[in-house]
């Protein structure tokens, strides 16, 4: 997985990756990510993470999220935001283990050792 600079905010490191052809949306679902504009589900061995950034919200610790570039099997490159709280949404273990796995090693990871 590449690493990547700090970015300020989630939308500037959203328009930069559009620009290197992240352009889809992907949306996390309990046992996969579904891309709605292709009207494709891709289960967790269908897609690599490419490189993740965390953010974490200043003024309320449950405003934080992570943004990963994807890129699936069959050349789809594209985003998924997905916050991290105590109100994020259970998903299965073959999916929270592929994106933990990942965002560990997220730029702007105060957590991530040098």
């Amino acid at each position: 997985m590449a690493t990547d600079r700090d970015y300020d905010t989630l939308s500037e490191a959203l328009d930069m990756w559009k620009k290197e052809g992240f352009e889809y949306d992907f949306n996390l679902k309990e046992d996969r990510l579904e891309c709605k504009k292709l009207g494709k589900d891709y289960q967790a061995k269908d897609f690599n993470i490419v490189k993740v950034a965390r953010f974490e919200g200043m003024s309320n610790p449950d405003d934080n999220s992570v943004l990963y570039a994807i890129e699936t099997d069959d050349g789809t490159k594209g985003t998924l935001t997905d916050a991290y709280s105590t109100y994020s949404q259970a998903i299965s273990p073959e999916m929270a283990k592929k994106l933990s796995r990942h965002s560990n090693n997220a730029v702007g990871n105060p957590y991530q050792e040098d």
